[in-house]
């Protein structure tokens, strides 16, 4: 640690509440250099965002106590430097990419106002922030900085958000990065295109970059060394090749064997009869076509995974299906009756039957409401189980279903971790016993282990009682794991459809091939395989 740019040396960090006091970092130490890139793998839970946390003075103090430790750059221990100190710090010489960037851009303000004050509000001329802002929008890659500039966060897509971030990150030319899982919510394209970004501008700047992620295709790709923790301790550290192909630990062993895309693919039974048949389906919002007449079938049983990139159409497919959306033509025959054109009566009996998970589970969940209460709100619309202590022991049930405790019954969303509250949204919609689940990016939150539990659970279900999905997902490995059918959408249209097999080893088009490409894979010699044949082309 002697040549390191950051050092984190035996912090323990505990938070108080009033179940008791939860332990969530103990003795970590770990550092990064100039130039190089250090991964905290783990999974939610792990204590790999409260360090970081720690490191930006972002905790809340109570309920959280540093107990003990140190957070050393240029020789000063920043858990004893005055708040003025640290604030001037932040930004400046140590910046952070968050997770969620619509929920840390405010919605009110202008998205280069916000880039701009990165700068100003450590004294810089107004003139030279504009001037480095429009710079930094164009280089990564926002079209238009001027026009750009002057819209709001809600106006641009997930992937260019996040973007965004990194260019106000980046305002002051920092010397640490810290980016808290910066591409776990993006197409596979994107999320290429962002940390190829990344490592361009570390690059250029020399500076050191401390990466948060659950990816292990992340860490194959970007990551220098890998330090993996687990129940708030340091399990193993090593370069990405040690940690896997020769992981010492059990929890690391479990880790890497859960990594998505390593199983054997399934084939769907033709002998199915047909559940859902869509056609011609069309939708355009002004002079935007969302959905240019997709067609297709879903079968009794069939998990249909839906691909692309956004602005494909995926989710305004899946909204529609459920007249959550009105389409402007076209139809889709659900046992004959036609969704789109049914009544609000026969609409609500067979929204029993069609059940949806979404992907922002944070929106998607009613935030004064238990989880008790958010799992039996299904029940009480369709006037169902009325005896409340069946209820309670259904409920509990099924959070053990889906990787959760009974513990939780009581308890709020906010008091979850992203990824839990994405289980309790499937869970949610398993109550009813549906028929078809549609699963907008249902697991794309999740940790590795935590996603093949539920996809072991969603397969299980599919094959115990019939029930058919349509999987909307930008994780190729997990589809590859998941689905007998495969539809790719570019652009609102349906470009190519095919068993999963087809697809994934012999794909038609260039689209998919790029698609494919793209995809991340948790062992580091393929990775690196895969990125020198890109570059090659």
């Amino acid at each position: 640690m002697s040549d390191a740019l950051l050092t984190v040396k035996n912090l323990t960090v505990d938070f108080h509440t009033a179940r008791g006091t939860v332990h969530a970092v103990r003795n970590v130490s770990w550092s990064v250099s100039r130039g190089e890139t250090l991964a905290i793998l783990g999974e939610s839970g792990s204590g790999k965002s409260v360090s970081a946390s720690a490191v930006m003075n972002l905790l809340d103090i109570p309920p959280a106590e540093i107990v003990s430790g140190e957070i050393l750059y240029e020789g000063k221990d920043l858990l004893k430097v005055s708040p003025e100190e640290h604030r001037a710090l932040n930004g400046k010489k140590i910046a952070m990419i968050f997770q969620d960037p619509l929920g840390h851009l405010n919605p009110v303000y202008s998205v280069g106002w916000q880039i701009i004050e990165m700068m100003t509000a450590h004294g810089r001329p107004k003139d030279l922030a504009r001037k480095r802002a429009l710079e930094l929008i164009a280089r990564v890659g926002i079209p238009e900085p001027e026009k750009a500039m002057k819209k709001y966060p809600h106006q641009f897509s997930g992937g260019q958000r996040q973007r965004l971030m990194i260019a106000m990150a980046l305002m002051l030319k920092p010397d640490i990065l810290i980016a808290d899982e910066p591409t776990t919510a993006l197409d596979v394209t994107i999320q290429a295109e962002v940390l190829a970004l990344l490592k361009e501008l570390q690059a250029e700047t020399g500076m050191a970059m401390v990466l948060i992620t659950h990816d292990l295709g992340v860490v194959a790709e970007i990551a220098d060394r890998v330090v993996v923790m687990n129940k708030g301790v340091i399990v193993e550290t090593g370069t990405p090749r040690e940690v896997y192909h020769a992981p010492k630990h059990p929890y690391t062993q479990r880790l890497i064997s859960a990594a998505p895309g390593k199983g054997e693919i399934k084939l769907l039974d033709e002998t199915s009869p047909v559940l859902l048949r869509v056609e011609k389906l069309q939708k355009t919002y002004g002079n935007f076509d969302a959905l240019k007449g997709v067609s297709f079938n879903l079968t009794r049983g069939q998990s249909l995974a839906v691909v692309g990139e956004s602005g494909s159409g995926k989710s305004t497919l899946a909204r529609t299906l459920l007249r959550l959306e009105d389409a402007d033509s076209g139809h889709a025959y659900w046992k004959d009756k036609d969704l789109i054109t049914i009544g609000q009566r026969e609409l609500l009996t067979v929204r029993r039957e069609i059940q949806m998970v979404f992907q922002d589970p944070t929106q998607s969940l009613n935030p004064r409401m238990s989880v008790y209460d958010l799992i039996a709100e299904g029940w009480d619309i369709h006037k169902l189980m009325p005896n409340k202590a069946e209820r309670r022991k259904r409920v509990i049930e099924l959070l053990e279903q889906v990787g959760l405790a009974a513990e939780h019954v009581d308890r709020y969303p906010h008091q979850f971790s992203g990824g839990q509250r994405q289980r309790i949204a499937i869970a949610r919609a398993l109550a009813l016993e549906p028929e078809l689940i549609i699963c907008d990016e249902a697991v794309s939150a999740l940790d590795v282990s935590i996603q093949a539990q539920v996809v072991a659970l969603l397969d299980g279900l599919r094959q115990r009682l019939g029930i058919s999905f349509i999987f909307i997902a930008h994780d190729l490995g997990v589809v590859r794991d998941f689905a007998d059918t495969v539809i790719v959408m570019k652009s609102g249209e349906i470009v190519e459809m095919g068993p999963t097999e087809q697809i994934f080893d012999a794909p038609r088009e260039p689209y998919t091939q790029r698609l494919l490409a793209a995809n991340l894979d948790p062992d580091p010699d393929v990775q690196a395989e895969r990125r020198a044949a890109l570059t090659d082309a």
